[in-house]
């Protein structure tokens, strides 16, 4: 199972690195650093009532954005590092098909599922 969700995932950002012109390292970090976390932060400001996360990370996106001289290398910078993190887990009888899926989808759906839960109650 956990091959199969990592090949969807994994095949979906190469599909969207293709059709927006970034590569497949340019768009995992785009999605994991960057659209992820900052849609937390939108729903975090909906469940608080207002919008200061979201002003604050985007402020800070926007800053660090143009900070990074070479967005290119700078992603296969970040992805090789998330890659050596996720390989740190073989140590434990891990993979890192098995821990890409557990921190990098099942992490975020329990984020979104607990922050979805608190917005609509």
């Amino acid at each position: 199972m956990n091959k199969i969700i990592f090949r969807i995932v994994a095949g979906a950002l190469w599909l969207m690195g293709r059709l927006t012109g970034f590569t497949y390292n340019e768009m995992n970090v785009i999605v994991y650093y960057f659209v992820i976390p900052y849609s937390w932060l939108l729903l975090l400001d909906t469940i608080l009532g207002f919008h200061y996360c979201a002003i604050i990370g985007g402020v800070f996106y926007f800053s660090f954005w143009l900070a990074i001289k070479n967005f290119r290398s700078f992603c296969d910078d970040v992805f090789g590092l998330s890659e050596r993190f996720l390989n740190s887990f073989n140590k434990y009888g891990s993979n890192y098909v098995a821990s890409s899926v557990l921190i990098c989808v099942a992490v975020p759906v329990v984020i979104y599922g607990v922050l979805i839960h608190y917005m609509i109650n």
